[in-house]
């Protein structure tokens, strides 16, 4: 589901704009990215947790130049699923 399809279908379920329910979306978009750039979680209750999980340094290899490279210690954004979420997609059929 791409995006302009979750505002057309929040739109039709609550009776609002498009324009306005975009803005809205847009912004629980950019409030996570934001939270995440500042290393602070985000915790919707009965829906999940947008986290940054800490990736450890590592040796990479450059096959081209046939190079060992270095990556650093660096966080990623992940998102885990409450359990009432992840029970619910579970049992759907």
């Amino acid at each position: 589901m791409t995006k302009a399809e979750i505002v057309n279908e929040i739109s039709k379920k609550t009776g609002l704009e498009k324009a306005d329910v975009y803005a809205c979306v847009e912004g629980f978009t950019q409030a996570v990215k934001e939270s995440l750039q500042n290393n602070e979680n985000v915790y919707i209750r009965g829906f999940g947790s947008f986290i940054l999980k800490k990736r450890a340094q590592k040796a990479a290899r450059n096959i081209s130049k046939m190079v060992t490279i270095t990556v650093p210690e660096h966080n990623i954004p992940a998102f885990k699923p409450a359990k009432v979420f992840a029970d619910a997609v579970r049992n759907e059929k």
